[in-house]
């Protein structure tokens, strides 16, 4: 699909969303359910496209998602900055986000994480592989900020649940 039809594509769903719900608050819950269910089925194409084995910690998560995940889907390569001391959360930086490409937000919207469906997608995709992240937008270009910046911490491993009895 040419990156210009998915971005006016994605400009109606906001758009739709916005029509269909009181406040931007509902609008950016939506977009990250939505983005998290796209998450939970991207992962399995993305390990089978990319042969990218298991991560053994958050660093290698953050090269996989920034180096690989972002330039198979969207093209682009965001930077990782601002780890923080324990290494449990850092930045990537999008210097061009194709999401926002021919949009501005209304004065209405102010509050509208306009992207928000990309941490719903974070968030989906490293619950599969048994990472729980907390990810939010801190800087949006929209919002005239110089960069749009996603922030990424890990909360915690999760443990696979098998019913008593079976290992």
């Amino acid at each position: 699909m040419s990156s210009e039809l998915f971005t006016l594509t994605y400009g109606a769903l906001v758009t739709q969303l916005c029509k269909d719900y009181e406040n931007d608050e509902d609008v950016n819950k939506q977009l990250d359910k939505m983005g998290y269910n796209i998450g939970v089925r991207l992962i399995e194409d993305f390990l089978a496209r990319s042969n990218v084995g298991r991560c053994h910690d958050f660093r290698e998560t953050a090269d996989v998602i920034a180096k690989v995940a972002f330039k198979m889907y969207l093209g682009i390569t965001p930077s990782i900055t601002n780890w923080s001391p324990a290494g449990d959360e850092f930045s990537l930086i999008l210097e061009n986000n194709p999401l926002v490409d021919f949009v501005e937000l209304p004065d209405n919207h102010s509050s509208l994480i306009y992207s928000n469906l990309l941490c719903g997608v974070l968030r989906g995709a490293l619950e599969m592989v048994q990472m729980a992240v907390d990810v939010k937008f801190v800087q949006d270009t929209l919002k005239g900020d110089s960069v749009t910046e996603i922030r990424m911490k890990f909360i915690r491993r999760i443990e696979d649940n098998l019913p008593v009895g079976e290992e």
